[in-house]
């Protein structure tokens, strides 16, 4: 390695560039801060983070429930990484547009790509392209105000599907079926209070292709549910079905155990007679359906009107089978929540088939499937949507460990000062947000937040309000920027 490509205490610091703010690029970036070789003093890091919206924090902030309070924890194990100050955060820049591969190999010696996956997973049925026929991922962006979509959603039919049987779909679920001045206590925005309010769904249904034990949404999920006023869940008999291999997931896994032991639990104590159930609403718990079309209306051609189901059995593997019986439901909304998918980056090799970066281990390839020096990935966008929040400090430890392990071999060298991509963007005319600027909105938030609290009551309901979220992604970039230009 020549002198000029040398880094660490020695000579200049290891310039990382990671895109993607959410939990996979700030658990990459602080791994690599707290490295050994980095606490040893052998290597010094300066890493900049780049993330498409004004915000940090990704799905966290975009693609969880707002009445998800676990969820402010991981914020602020978030917050204390990105506030101690030797990461950088640069909000609003997008990779492919704004700011491009040559301009990342250019200003830095690696890149680690931490993008995620925010689309729908495809579901190949006839009607799927029906008008009232959703992505659940696109309604999720929908309610947590999301800066890239539409500040209105149809909320005009009574009864709904949600097929998927993960967290996703129980939380699409609870928020269709959930009054929406029980949500007030959250960071809901207005807009989606308003549309969720006027909603007049009275019946909710959420389908899985397998039995009770296969479910993959977690407990605390499914409890939850429980949570919601004035709403009735509802289970079926004939769904609980449990074969050799569901039973030992009984046996052997807590989890499951749990969660199978509460389904019970509720079945048994649901009335025969379902007329005895007062709720305003009905949230439905399917088993062992799998969809087959979704059905046009004769009425109003285009729109959904029902879906229908083959039923399934189990074959004894915890895998599910056709049984050749069919049923309909009407219904006027079908949402999919059957998985997220990754999007294809530009100028970096995709996996089409999988939705991920080409990569081993984190390592990106090229279409030969060698590895492209000094370009990285790590989390949804390496090993795909599966995985819970924790498991991405395990993934983003594996890359940042090979990335380590290369730092020898970098290309990208030498590399500008620090501040050249500042002026890179400033150039372009980028509205680029800061870490401080993210501040200045956070507190922005909040302010909105305590002002309907101290009036007493928000949309003529009594409620404190911790925070109310900022949609329009112009409104935020001002809020930040201008934040930052009244505290020099």
């Amino acid at each position: 390695m020549s002198s000029s490509t040398t880094v660490g205490t020695a000579a200049r610091p290891l310039r990382v560039a990671v895109v993607g703010s959410g939990p996979a690029g700030v658990y990459a970036a602080d791994i690599l801060t707290k490295s050994e070789a980095v606490k040893s003093g052998e290597l010094t890091v300066s890493i900049d983070l780049f993330d498409r919206y004004p915000a940090p924090y990704g799905l966290i902030r975009y693609g969880v429930a707002p009445d998800h309070p676990r969820i402010k924890g991981i914020v602020n194990a978030l917050h204390k990484v990105l506030d101690r100050g030797d990461i950088r955060f640069f909000g609003n820049v997008d990779y492919g547009t704004d700011i491009s591969i040559e301009d990342l190999r250019t200003h830095y010696d690696a890149v680690i790509f931490a993008t995620g996956a925010i689309k729908d997973a495809d579901l190949n049925i006839p009607g799927i392209e029906l008008e009232g026929s959703f992505g659940g991922a696109d309604f999720v962006s929908w309610y947590d105000g999301h800066p890239d979509v539409s500040r209105e959603w149809p909320l005009v039919a009574t009864s709904v599907a949600v097929l998927g049987n993960g967290n996703v779909a129980l939380d699409v679920a609870r928020v269709l079926s959930k009054h929406a001045d029980d949500l007030l206590v959250t960071e809901i925005p207005d807009n989606v209070y308003a549309g969720l309010k006027a909603s007049p769904v009275t019946d909710v249904h959420v389908f899985g292709r397998r039995g009770p034990a296969q479910v993959k949404f977690t407990p605390l999920e499914l409890r939850e549910l429980s949570h919601s006023k004035d709403v009735d869940i509802i289970l079926y008999a004939e769904d609980f079905e449990f074969d050799e291999e569901s039973d030992r997931q009984i046996q052997t896994n807590n989890q499951t155990k749990t969660m199978v032991g509460t389904l019970t639990n509720w079945i048994a104590e649901q009335p025969e007679d379902l007329s005895e159930l007062k709720a305003s609403r009905r949230l439905h718990l399917h088993f062992l359906h799998s969809p087959v079309e979704i059905v046009d209306s004769a009425e109003a051609p285009g729109k959904v009107a029902a879906i229908k189901f083959e039923r399934t059995e189990l074959d004894g593997t915890g895998n599910a089978r056709a049984t050749g019986e069919f049923v309909d439901y009407p219904v006027q909304a079908v949402y999919r929540a059957i998985g997220y998918f990754g999007s294809a980056l530009p100028d970096v090799e995709f996996d089409h088939r999988r939705g991920v970066v080409a990569n081993d281990g984190g390592r990106v390839l090229d279409a030969s499937g060698g590895h492209v020096p000094g370009l990285y990935a790590t989390g949804w966008i390496k090993r795909g949507p599966v995985g819970l929040i924790g498991h991405t400090k395990g993934d983003a430890l594996e890359t940042v460990t090979y990335l380590l392990e290369d730092r020898e071999n970098l290309p990208f060298a030498p590399v500008p000062e620090a501040d050249a991509v500042v002026d890179l963007l400033d150039a372009r005319g980028v509205k680029f947000t800061s870490w401080e600027g993210w501040l200045a909105l956070d507190a922005h938030e909040l302010a909105l937040g305590a002002a309907a609290s101290e009036a007493g009551t928000s949309h003529g309901v009594e409620v404190k309000r911790e925070r109310i979220k900022v949609v329009p992604r112009e409104d935020m970039v001002d809020i930040s920027r201008d934040g930052v230009a009244a505290q020099v």
